[in-house]
């Protein structure tokens, strides 16, 4: 299975509205990779930015797939790549 970015975009933004108790549509995020740290998020939301790290990426991705998908999945099965954009393949 592969999640698009838009995805995991989706993914992010359900986790952060849970955790901040807000709704999705007030969640903006953008994707980023870096050579040396992988894989994050910036985060907006409520006026302030926040960076998710890679793993808080795999926790977002993982909940998003239980809960949309009833899929359980562990963070091992998650292999985030950059092709032209950022994917998810997930291992199942």
């Amino acid at each position: 299975m592969r999640l698009t970015e838009q995805e995991i975009v989706n993914a992010i933004c359900l986790y952060m509205a849970e955790r901040k108790r807000l709704k999705p549509n007030d969640v903006d995020v953008e994707l980023m990779w870096d050579e040396d740290l992988g894989f994050s998020a910036e985060i907006f939301a409520e006026g302030r930015s926040q960076i998710l790290t890679q793993g808080n990426l795999l926790e977002a991705i993982v909940q998003y797939l239980f809960n949309q998908y009833q899929m359980r999945v562990f963070w091992d099965q998650i292999q985030l790549s950059l092709d032209e954009e950022i994917i998810a393949e997930i291992a199942v």
